[in-house]
């Protein structure tokens, strides 16, 4: 059972107490609210001594949300927003090139990541904090917004410093102590279907999201696992289309780590924006063949302004 209170809510110390008494095990979060996370059961006259304490605040949202705190950005039916970006930060070279020709496009949402969730412990991980620091700085300078991912809850005060969308990867979907204390946050959260997860599944991880009070949630299909071999994943279309109508939230596509092949990137990027999704988060690089992660579908800045120039033949670009 999640709970969520605003940090001044006096309520909140009541409640902590009466777990105390009760000799419950709990997780306290604080970030800009504060979010208590009860382990294990309790019986019924300390369920009701705190649904009293707790009445008239927020409870947890199961179906259709009639309204998503996401960016605006997402939530426009008339255009599709584009995040690109490089799978991960390597340099200030790098990411200086990266930010420059996003310019030139028109694109507002730069991707990289600091922390790099490898199936190879000895594949590149990522630069940590200095990687941030670097893409915080290039993109914000060019009115740029940045979108990365975390990886644990140590480094949420990290990813709040330097980033402006907050982004959970397929392997952290069922990391329910990681996304718990995201609802604990003002900031949106980027939530990618795991590899291997139905759709209620992605879902009821946005409500861990949700209960704790962040409503500001973008639902990414990135591919699921099947027993097809020709891409790494299997892009779920019909996904996007069943989550926007069974939550609410934007639903963006990731045709990039789907395919795992340059080549059938912009064809699965059509295909999501036709099917209705909210944008696309697109691998781009300036040299894909020296990237030191996912090289294989990266595109170059030439293939990315022809899918641009693709995509806006279905939707205007933003």
């Amino acid at each position: 059972m999640i709970y969520s209170f605003e940090k001044s809510d006096p309520a909140k110390s009541r409640f902590i107490e009466r777990l105390t008494a009760g000799d419950i095990d709990f997780e306290l979060i604080d970030h800009d609210r504060s979010v208590v996370r009860i382990l294990g059961s309790i019986d019924d006259n300390c369920g009701a001594a705190l649904e009293k304490i707790y009445e008239g605040r927020r409870k947890l949202t199961v179906g259709r949300l009639e309204y998503s705190d996401s960016p605006s950005d997402f939530r426009d039916p008339d255009s599709l927003t584009v995040i690109a970006g490089p799978c991960s930060v390597e340099s200030e070279q790098q990411i200086d090139a990266v930010v420059s020709f996003l310019k030139t496009t028109g694109v507002r949402y730069i991707r990289g990541g600091a922390f790099k969730p490898r199936t190879s412990a000895s594949s590149f991980q990522g630069m940590g904090k200095t990687g941030l620091k670097i893409i915080s700085d290039c993109a914000h300078a060019a009115g740029i917004k940045v979108v990365s991912e975390v990886m644990d809850r140590s480094q949420i005060d990290m990813l709040l410093e330097y980033a402006d969308v907050i982004q959970v990867g397929s392997r952290n979907m069922f990391n329910y102590t990681l996304i718990t204390a995201l609802g604990s946050v003002d900031r949106p959260v980027l939530l990618k279907r795991g590899m291997a997860a139905t759709v209620d599944e992605w879902l009821q991880a946005a409500d861990y999201i949700s209960r704790g009070g962040n409503d500001s949630v973008i639902l990414c299909e990135r591919g699921i696992r099947t027993f097809e071999p020709s891409t790494r994943n299997t892009l779920d279309i019909a996904a996007i289309h069943i989550a926007k109508e069974r939550s609410g939230y934007p639903v963006i596509a990731d045709p990039s780590h789907a395919a795992g092949n340059s080549d059938f990137v912009a064809p699965l990027a059509m295909a999501s924006a036709a099917a209705g999704a909210d944008g696309v988060m697109i691998e781009i690089h300036p040299h894909p063949e020296n990237a030191l992660s996912d090289r294989n579908q990266a595109l170059r800045f030439d293939q990315f302004e022809q899918l641009l120039a693709r995509l806006a033949t279905l939707r205007p670009i933003r």
